[in-house]
């Protein structure tokens, strides 16, 4: 599977998801120049570690309506950003490794 991972990394998950043999690509800044850099069109998964880009989820489902949006970060996403996100998961809850066996 293709994951489109928008943040930062601090939880190693672009090695945990690689071992279960997902392809990564990383954009550190979801926007639309940096999503289209990373692949968006061709991802199953946006992956988004940082809360303070949750704007990003928008235009990832505006390039890609079929993306499955998963959120690894701890915190609250905003309410327009929770409507098109399908899980969120918190990083104290669950490892890394858990979510890329889930994926």
């Amino acid at each position: 599977m293709k994951v489109v991972l928008v943040g930062s990394d601090p939880n190693a998950l672009t090695d945990a998801l690689e071992a279960e043999g997902h392809t990564v690509t990383v954009a550190d800044v979801g926007n639309r120049p940096g999503l289209e850099e990373a692949g968006i069109h061709e991802a199953e998964v946006y992956l988004l570690t940082e809360m303070s880009q949750a704007t990003s989820i928008a235009v990832a489902k505006d390039l890609a309506p079929d993306l499955r949006v998963v959120v690894y970060a701890a915190g609250s996403l905003p309410d327009f950003a929770s409507r098109q996100t399908d899980l969120v998961v918190d990083p104290d809850l669950l490892d890394a490794e858990a979510v890329a066996e889930e994926l």
